[in-house]
C-alpha cells in the first residue's frame, strides 16, 4: 500500500510531501524531506533570489546521483494556486513556466524532485528586460578558489567603477557568482553586451588571472562566461542547493568573507543555522539597482578599438556581427594549409562559406590538436573523479597538462545536460603520449531516448 505523502502547513496551504524518506544525497544518507525542511528553513531568502521570476524545473527524480530532465513547460496537473507566465524562447517555442512567490509554492516545487531553483532573470511581470545581470566567475581545472577569489574582487571594483553592485554567493561547485540588480530598461542583447565589455576590462586588468575567450582552447585561469546572460539562459539562484554528492548549497556571501570562508562549508546541513544566525547578505540589493549606461559606452569604446561581438552558445541561431563559430586552432589550421595569396590563405582574400551540394558530405576537418578522450557522465563531478583517475594511472603526464588542457565540456540535449572531458596532450613530448583508451566513465545520453 502507499505510503500517505507527508502533509506541511506553510504559507495557509498544506502541500503534500510524497517519498519524503526517499534518499536525495547517498554519501550523507539527505532525504528528500531533509532537501525540503531545509527550503523551509532558508525559504525567505530563497524566494529572494528566486521569487517572482519564471523557472526552469531541473528535476533529479531519483536523487542527486542520477538523471535528471529540464522541464519548461509547468505540469498540467497542478494546484490552482501554482501561478505560470507564458515565456517566448530564441526558438520561436513558448511555454508556461512556473513563478514561486511564496513557501508553498517554493516547497510544492522541491516535491517534483527539483534540488537547485534555476530561475529566468527577468520578472513575471515583464519577460523582455532582465533586472539582473549575471556574471559567472567559472575556472577550468586546476584553479584554486584563491584565484576565483582575486577575479571576483577585480570584478568588484570594475562594478564600482561603472556605477553597479555587485553581490558575491558561491557557485555550489567551483565557482563564485556575482549578480548585479539593474533596472528592467534594457533588452537581453544589451544585458549579454554589458555583460561582455565586464568580462574584457576584468580580463585587461587581471590577464594571468581571467579570460572572456568562449573556446576552451583558449581559456585559462577564471572565465567570465559572459553568454549567461542570452536569453533562455538560467543559472541557480541563491540558497540553490546543488547535486552535489555533500549537497553543497550556493551561498550568498558579504565581500569581506571571501578571504575566510571555503565553499565546502556551505550544505544543506550548515546553512540554515547560517541563515538564523547572520540573516540574508542579499537583503538590499532591490534597493540597489543601477544603470548599464556605463558599461555599455565601454562596450562602445571597445568596438571602437576592434573588439566585435564575441561567440554566442552553438544552440543559437548565428548573430550579425558575430565571429565564426569555428574553433581557433582549426581555423589557424586551415588557413596554414592554403597557399599565401590564396583566398582563404595568409595574406588572401577571406573565401566565403563553401555550401555543400546535394549529396555531398560537408567535409569537416578534424581537430589538429593531440586530443583524448577520458570519460562521459551525467555530471560534472563523475567526470571529474574519471580524470583524476586516469591521471593517477599517467602522473608524468597529468604533471604536464596546463589548466586550459583540461577540456570539460557541458553537453545539452533537448532536455538533459551531460559532461565530456577531454585532455590536449600538447605539452606532452609525442613518444610520451597515452593512446586512447576506454573510457573512464563511459555513460550514454542517447539510451533513455531509444
Amino acid at each position: 500500500m502507499p505510503k500517505k505523502p507527508e502533509l506541511i502547513e506553510v504559507a495557509n496551504r498544506t502541500v503534500p510531501i510524497s517519498n519524503a524518506d526517499k534518499v536525495f544525497f547517498e554519501g550523507p544518507g539527505y532525504t528528500k524531506g531533509d532537501l525540503v525542511r531545509y527550503y523551509l528553513a532558508v525559504g525567505e531568502g530563497a524566494l529572494r533570489g528566486a521569487g517572482g521570476r519564471p523557472m526552469a524545473l531541473k528535476r533529479y527524480v531519483n536523487g542527486a546521483a542520477g538523471e535528471f530532465f529540464f522541464q519548461k513547460r509547468a505540469p498540467e496537473n497542478r494546484p490552482e494556486w501554482i501561478e505560470t507566465v507564458e515565456l517566448t524562447f530564441p526558438s520561436g517555442r513558448t511555454a508556461d513556466e512556473v513563478v514561486v512567490r511564496d513557501v508553498a509554492q517554493l516547497l510544492w516545487v522541491i516535491n517534483l524532485g527539483c534540488i537547485d531553483l534555476n530561475p529566468h532573470p527577468v520578472r513575471a511581470e515583464d519577460l523582455e528586460h532582465p533586472d539582473e545581470l549575471r556574471v559567472d566567475l567559472d575556472p577550468v581545472p586546476g584553479v584554486g578558489w584563491d584565484q576565483i577569489r582575486e577575479v571576483a574582487l577585480v570584478t568588484r571594483q570594475v562594478l564600482e567603477e561603472y556605477g553597479l553592485v555587485g553581490w558575491p554567493k558561491t557557485s555550489g561547485s567551483r565557482g563564485i557568482h556575482v549578480n548585479v540588480r539593474i533596472f528592467p530598461r534594457w533588452t537581453f542583447p544589451e544585458v549579454r553586451r554589458a555583460a561582455l565589455a565586464l568580462a574584457r576590462e576584468v580580463e585587461r586588468r587581471a590577464p594571468a588571472l581571467a579570460t572572456s575567450r568562449w573556446w576552451k582552447e583558449e581559456r585559462h585561469g577564471v572565465f567570465l562566461d559572459y553568454n549567461q546572460n542570452a536569453k533562455d539562459r538560467t543559472v541557480a539562484s541563491a540558497y540553490s542547493v546543488r547535486p552535489t554528492p555533500d549537497a553543497r548549497v550556493s551561498t550568498p556571501l558579504e565581500w569581506d568573507e571571501l578571504a575566510s570562508v571555503d565553499p565546502a562549508d556551505f550544505t544543506l546541513a550548515t546553512v540554515p543555522d547560517r541563515f538564523a544566525r547572520l540573516g540574508d547578505p542579499l537583503v538590499g540589493m532591490e534597493d540597489a539597482a543601477g544603470s548599464l549606461d556605463a558599461l555599455l559606452e565601454l562596450s562602445a569604446r571597445q568596438e571602437a578599438e576592434g573588439f566585435g561581438d564575441a561567440p554566442w552558445p552553438p544552440h543559437y541561431a548565428k548573430q550579425a556581427g558575430e565571429p565564426p563559430r569555428v574553433q581557433p586552432s582549426k581555423r589557424r589550421s586551415a588557413v596554414a594549409q592554403r597557399a599565401p595569396g590564396e583566398p582563404g590563405g595568409p595574406g588572401g582574400p577571406v573565401a566565403a562559406p563553401s555550401v555543400p551540394a546535394a549529396g555531398q558530405t560537408t567535409g569537416r576537418r578534424r581537430s589538429s590538436a593531440p586530443l583524448i578522450e577520458i570519460g562521459r557522465a551525467a555530471t560534472k563531478d563523475e567526470v571529474l573523479a574519471g580524470f583524476e583517475r586516469w591521471a593517477t594511472r599517467y602522473p608524468d603526464v597529468a604533471a604536464r597538462l596546463e589548466p586550459a588542457d583540461v577540456l570539460v565540456d557541458a553537453m545539452r540535449g533537448r532536455y538533459t545536460t551531460w559532461y565530456r572531458i577531454r585532455v590536449n596532450l600538447q605539452h606532452v613530448p609525442a613518444e610520451r603520449r597515452p593512446p586512447q583508451e576506454p573510457l573512464e566513465v563511459d555513460y550514454d545520453p542517447f539510451a533513455s531516448g531509444r
